[in-house]
């Protein structure tokens, strides 16, 4: 709820200063008022969401021709390969950190290196030992990587060269389902080759930002599917960018991604529009007004304008529902207060 109180800052519609009442009286017909109500609050939310995959990735390519797809519903996992480049496999590799550079110069260090690294000892090939390292996380690109790189190289059917370009693969967290494919064979490798989800079904929500505060991952919430059918789930993941629709005017949102408890309730679906609801807290019988009437004092803190009257300091409490809870010296229940909108 800090983001809701950090955006209430630059409130100040009413014609408040931080120092008090305005100096002159607004127009009755600039300004608009409400009365403070008693109410009960919940964060509790029920937000739509679609079941599926996970959150789609759309896999791109710099340039070349796509020579090989797999099917679509196809699993790759670690070392196997998402599609052909000039008839080059490109492989999946499991990690955080993508190849942003070609990994070709002996002694080079990073976390890029690292992937490389784990992932050619997780498919069986001897790298040698690393060196001592100033930072966690990095490797060090070796004579014993290096040659590793080369078997991996020849296994795979690529020239042997002991590098490996950032367009030889492809670093996902971990294995995924080709749930779509964006390309035919013959087609330029450029965007949108084709998109990969995880494997186990999930729910996503795209959640607004405002309500981010009351939802944490490990989270349990109750999924209702097509038919009223309702199963337990828990929030998994919380994207970090989120994305705004300038033309439909609603506030910028996150996808958040319920995984389910019981992967047999959905057996049956692999996609449908579902219900998901997240327990919250509540408050009963508070005095509430909407989140635009609450002012910004310079000195800190919070107030509301009554209307024709003084400003008055005021604790605030639980946000919710576009309204948030407010107590203070001569503030009660009918009381008119000025608001933004």
């Amino acid at each position: 709820m800090r983001r809701m109180i950090l955006l209430l800052a630059v409130v100040t519609a009413a014609g408040c200063t931080a120092e008090g009442p305005p100096r002159s009286e607004p127009s009755a017909a600039a300004v608009a008022t409400v009365a403070v109500e008693r109410t009960d609050l919940s964060t509790a939310r029920t937000l739509p969401g679609t079941l599926g995959y996970g959150v789609p990735r759309t896999i791109r390519a710099a340039g070349g021709t796509v020579t090989w797809l797999p099917r679509t519903g196809a699993t790759v996992k670690r070392g196997g390969t998402l599609y052909r480049n000039d008839d080059q496999p490109v492989i999946l590799l499991y990690g955080s950190t993508p190849l942003f550079r070609p990994l070709a110069a002996a002694g080079l260090t990073g976390r890029d290196v690292r992937v490389l690294v784990d992932n050619l000892r997780a498919l069986g090939y001897r790298t040698g030992d690393q060196p001592r390292r100033k930072r966690s996380g990095d490797a060090v690109l070796t004579a014993g990587v290096v040659a590793a790189v080369k078997k991996w190289q020849g296994d795979e059917g690529r020239p042997v060269t002991g590098a490996v370009d950032p367009a030889d693969v492809v670093v996902l967290p971990g294995a995924v389902r080709v749930s779509q494919l964006g390309a035919q064979v013959g087609d330029p490798a450029a965007e949108g080759v084709l998109v990969v989800t995880g494997r186990k079904k999930a729910v996503t929500v795209p959640v607004p930002v405002a309500d981010l505060g009351a939802i944490r991952v490990g989270q349990s919430v109750q999924v209702e599917l097509p038919g009223g059918t309702r199963t337990k789930g828990t929030v998994g993941r919380i994207d970090r960018d989120a994305r705004a629709d300038e033309d439909s005017g609603k506030p910028a949102q996150v996808d958040v991604t319920v995984t389910l408890g019981d992967a047999k309730a959905v057996q049956d679906l692999d996609s449908a529009p579902v219900d998901v609801s997240f327990a919250g807290q509540s408050r009963k019988g508070v005095l509430a007004v909407p989140v635009a009437a609450l002012l910004a004092l310079r000195e800190g803190g919070h107030a509301v304008q009554v209307s024709g009257g003084p400003v008055i300091a005021v604790e605030t409490g639980m946000f919710a529902m576009g309204l948030v809870e407010v107590s203070g010296d001569g503030l009660a229940e009918g009381t008119r207060v000025v608001t933004a909108s």
